[in-house]
């Protein structure tokens, strides 16, 4: 994979590899996890501990860049240990690691808020965390791809975008991002009738802050989102968001008419495209493979809103990891609509929009703090 490739030569800039700590009360589970750190070149075990408490006392002794912290242990738990370990190490990276129930679903979807960088939901046994290859997949890459972005926001240069289009779009940046430069496409020049938003890992965080601050585009289209969650978590994620906007938010439903003043999320396990039936557009769930390693997948989403409204449609990719939404990007500017993405600086992992913003398929590419009054310009119809 790239990653590997990258991840080998920004460590080389680093001059260390990425140290894990694994705090987890299960002792298979620690071996194990260590054992899968061990294995990758660009990764180095800086222990494993069994307890908050312990990880919390031995932090500065080990010195971990990440820390893969259990939700559930006796004592001092994850929820408890994290906002301590927070305390003790500017821009450590801890991602939560829980079983996937409704309890620790919200508890994990809430350390995001308490500056945990992400989470990942371990299989109900013992046994599947073991035979599992696509979890496996999942950590080391959230563990190599956070701990780089934490390295190279201590290291400096990031990117900015530049565009011969309206420059009011592009809010400043930090001088160390003014290297690195993309062409951007035209905006569109009337009103779009759809957004629709794809992320990952940081999209929780991103669509606490956006949401709330998209209310007119929200009363003007129907916005549909895919982010990158199992079942349960996208449950809590909706009931969350709903909370903070006047706006129904929701997880769709097989065969539901689309209809503007709704939000609706793709649930977790379901790939959700759009399709027409009796002439209305509605929301389609499949159960087919997952695509891009993920389920739900972005590209579905896209590629199905490209045929059902074209031009008509502003898709949005916030922060991720990987290239979901990229193919799925290029047949929605193919068919006249446009894409926006999150700036490298504001996102948790500039994978996904990077990948668009590299692909020069963006028609604005905004810092988070920036997007909510750039698209509701948009969808108002006034000028940028």
């Amino acid at each position: 994979m790239s990653c590997a490739l990258e991840s080998t030569s920004s460590l080389a800039l680093a001059g260390r590899r990425i140290r894990v700590m694994i705090v987890d009360d299960a002792v298979v589970v620690r071996g194990l996890f260590a054992r899968w750190v061990e294995a990758e070149a660009d990764l180095e075990l800086a222990a494993t501990v069994r307890t908050g408490h312990e990880a919390v006392s031995r932090l500065e002794e080990l010195d971990p860049d990440v820390v893969v912290l259990d939700v559930e242990m006796p004592g001092l738990d994850g929820i408890a240990a994290l906002p301590l370990l927070l305390a003790k190490k500017r821009n450590l990276v801890v991602i939560m690691a829980s079983t996937v129930t409704r309890r620790n679903a919200e508890i994990s979807l809430r350390a995001l808020s308490l500056g945990a960088a992400d989470y990942i939901p371990k299989p109900q046994t013992t046994r599947e965390v073991t035979t599992s290859t696509d979890f496996r997949r999942e950590l080391i890459e959230k563990i190599r791809q956070l701990g780089l972005r934490a390295k190279r926001r201590r290291l400096g240069p990031a990117r900015k975008p530049r565009s011969g289009g309206p420059e009011a779009l592009l809010r400043p940046v930090p001088p160390s991002l003014a290297e690195r430069v993309f062409t951007l496409r035209p905006l569109p020049n009337v009103p779009p009738r759809v957004l629709l938003i794809g992320a990952s890992t940081g999209g929780p965080q991103a669509l606490n802050a956006l949401i709330p601050k998209l209310g007119e585009v929200i009363d003007r289209a129907p916005v549909l989102i895919t982010q990158h969650m199992p079942p349960t978590f996208t449950t809590i994620l909706a009931e969350h968001l709903s909370r903070l906007v006047r706006h129904p938010v929701r997880e769709a439903k097989d065969g539901e008419e689309i209809k503007s003043g709704v939000v609706y999320i793709a649930p977790g396990g379901r790939h959700m495209r759009v399709e027409r039936r009796n002439g209305i557009a509605v929301t389609a769930l499949g159960d087919d493979p997952p695509i891009n390693f993920c389920k739900p997948s972005v590209d579905p989403l896209f590629f199905s809103a490209a045929e059902i409204w074209g031009s008509k449609v502003l898709a949005l990719v916030l922060t991720g990891m990987g290239s979901d939404g990229l193919n799925g990007a290029r047949a929605l500017v193919a068919a006249g609509g446009h894409v926006v993405a999150q700036d490298e600086a504001s996102s948790v992992v500039w994978g996904m929009p990077g990948q668009v913003a590299h692909a020069g398929l963006c028609s604005a590419i905004l810092p988070l703090a920036g997007i909510a009054s750039q698209l509701t310009q948009l969808f108002g119809g006034k000028p940028a």
